[in-house]
């Protein structure tokens, strides 16, 4: 697909939606939640330019994540977007391809953030993790119920031992039910729900010289499902679980503090906290 002087995408937009209602019988009945993942998405050629964006995460302008949940990095809003990234990521956002989210997710009348809250840039590097949870559910700014991510991996010549999985875990945490290696130009998407536990939960073992690079854009209805909501959490941050006997004591005790403040805390002063979070 040719967007302005560039070839985005490896299919034209009347393929885009073929593909789109040929796998959404797939996608919407997967196991353990509606998702689905697929090669070869983006022109080679245009997606390795965009890599060659990709900005060194770690200043202060950056959110940077360090506690037993989470080692990880990541940009803010679209500050950091090179040229080409600016013109991919604004793609992503278009009815063009809304539709062709919609018609494969089954979900109507999405939402584009173009706050990027959230998503962007994505960088971990060795030693650094992202713990089984599920997602915050609703937009800071907009107060729109979050339904979907789409993650983009620009990892070339990524080794099967390098690591950084992104795994999709059954709602009780009793198994991994699929495991993806971030290579380059494969795109993962899935379903948001406060019942989608997913992550990158063992520490990366890359080279010191590379690091797990990825773009995430997140997308909105106004309203969801009540089966997708768990009573009593109708608003609330990244719900974090931990791997039975695999996970840190650290992990459990961290996350007890937080349920704690969550119960006792004026609301207003837990958001205070929870912005906290990000260095």
């Amino acid at each position: 697909m040719l967007i302005g002087d560039y070839t985005i995408l490896n299919k034209n937009y009347e393929e885009l939606i073929d593909f789109a209602k040929s796998q959404a019988s797939s996608y919407q009945n997967a196991d353990p939640f509606p998702s689905i993942y697929f090669d070869d998405f983006f022109n080679e050629e245009f997606l390795s330019d965009v890599l060659s964006e990709f900005p060194e995460l770690g200043d202060k302008s950056d959110i940077q994540y360090s506690n037993p949940n989470e080692i990880k990095l990541a940009s803010r809003g679209e500050q950091k977007f090179g040229p080409k990234t600016k013109v991919l990521m604004h793609f992503l956002n278009s009815e063009p391809f809304l539709m062709f989210l919609s018609d494969l997710s089954g979900i109507t009348n999405l939402i584009a953030d173009p706050y990027f809250e959230g998503g962007g840039c994505h960088q971990i590097k060795p030693g650094g993790m992202l713990k089984i949870h599920a997602d915050f559910n609703k937009h800071r700014t907009l107060g729109l119920d979050r339904r979907l991510n789409f993650l983009i991996y620009l990892n070339k010549d990524w080794k099967e031992e390098y690591g950084g999985h992104f795994e999709l875990w059954k709602t009780d945490m009793s198994e991994s039910r699929a495991k993806i290696l971030p290579i380059f130009n494969r795109v993962a998407m899935f379903s948001t729900t406060d019942y989608s536990f997913h992550g990158h939960p063992d520490k990366l073992n890359c080279p010191e010289d590379r690091s797990r690079k990825s773009l995430a854009l997140y997308y909105y209805t106004n309203g969801r499902p009540k089966e997708e909501v768990n009573d009593g959490l109708e608003d609330h941050t990244t719900l974090f679980k931990e791997r039975k006997g695999v996970d840190s004591v650290s992990m459990k005790a961290y996350n007890g503090l937080v349920n704690l403040a969550v119960d006792i805390m004026p609301p207003a002063l837990y958001r205070t906290l929870r912005n906290m979070r990000k260095k």
